[in-house]
């Protein structure tokens, strides 16, 4: 057994006032990184662990949106998981092509619904090239746009 009784009880306390204190540390440092919403009233650890578990939770469907809206802009498929989509819908990369007739020119823009800004784009395109805007029309089938623009 162990000679001194006393001396085993007394370092498992320090051990044990250690742990607490890196835990208080620790907990301390995680409240600094997390924005309160609340005034800077002392608040009991269980809501500041709830406070920064939805802070997580908040910054990690942001995340999924930025990445959902840069892979719209950059034109990539992604597959829609939203509960509330029921089907899996993956996304169209937009399609353009450009026929040249004498002075006229025929822009057929074929997107998905999530790609308006595309039209808006290939206008202001036109335009910079010095294109005048003769007619332009859409149509929509299913999830599909077809834009036609005549320009001269």
């Amino acid at each position: 057994m162990e000679s001194n009784p006393s001396s085993s009880r007394t370092d498992r306390k320090t051990i044990e006032r250690n742990r607490r204190n890196h835990m208080k540390s620790l907990y301390s440092k995680l409240n600094s990184l997390v924005p309160h919403q609340t005034s800077r009233e002392a608040i009991t650890l269980p809501d500041q662990l709830d406070e920064a578990a939805n802070y997580i939770k908040r910054l990690q469907e942001k995340l999924e949106k930025m990445k959902e809206r840069k892979d719209n802009l950059m034109g990539f498929e992604r597959p829609n998981t939203s509960p509330n989509s029921g089907a899996m819908v993956g996304l169209k990369p937009p399609q353009i092509d450009i026929h040249e007739k004498g002075s006229a020119l025929e822009v057929v823009l074929i997107t998905g619904l999530d790609f308006q800004f595309m039209f808006n784009e290939t206008i202001r395109v036109l335009h910079e090239e010095g294109a005048e805007i003769v007619n332009a029309s859409f149509s929509v089938v299913d999830d599909t746009v077809f834009h036609t623009i005549h320009a001269q």
